[in-house]
């Protein structure tokens, strides 16, 4: 007994996500300069005319490819933010394919930046609008700096104190340096 065929629309979505699923694992491993849209559309089954057809570009997979969910609701005070952002390191230290994509390719292309500009540059607003006092766009910026050093140290250089040490205990020692910057004048 065969199954009965999908709708179009659902045939549409399945062939979508694979594109997405292969070009988030190539992005990971290649970074942005060196996955083809050729490369996505072989491990994804589909031809490559399709791949230009749901994206458009290599710009436009890649952007869709390394998103993620937008931060939660803004925090409604400082000691709220500081936790929210402590809260996103767990995620950023076992980061998906998407987020390792990005990661590895904003450090080598415009094009990459410039997306995890949009991402980050989202996050200090959310952050920024919970601090109170002068210069509170400049602190958000910071925190939001420091877990991307975090990330970086933890993802791509693989420093051993960083892969030793647990969640806990670098939430523990980055939460006073957090708490400083939430406040105006730090």
């Amino acid at each position: 007994m065969t199954e009965p065929a999908l709708p179009r629309a659902e045939r549409r979505r399945r062939t979508e996500q694979r594109i997405l699923d292969a070009a988030r694992d190539l992005f990971a491993e290649h970074g942005f300069e060196r996955t083809t849209i050729r490369a996505v559309a072989a491990a994804a089954e589909v031809d490559p005319a399709l791949v230009m057809q749901y994206f458009g570009n290599k710009r436009r997979l890649f952007a869709e490819a390394v998103r993620v969910a937008d931060p939660a609701d803004s925090a409604a005070s400082p000691e709220e933010a500081v936790e929210q952002l402590l809260g996103t390191l767990g995620v950023k230290m076992r980061l998906p394919p998407a987020s390792l994509a990005m990661l590895r390719s904003m450090l080598t292309h415009p094009e990459a930046a410039a997306t995890a500009r949009e991402a980050l540059s989202r996050q200090v607003g959310q952050v920024g609008a919970a601090l109170p006092g002068e210069g509170a766009p400049l602190r958000a910026a910071l925190m939001t700096a420091v877990l991307l050093g975090v990330t970086v140290g933890h993802q791509l250089l693989e420093l051993d104190e960083l892969r030793e040490a647990s969640h806990d205990d670098i939430v523990a020692a980055l939460r006073p340096a957090l708490r400083a910057l939430a406040e105006p004048g730090a």
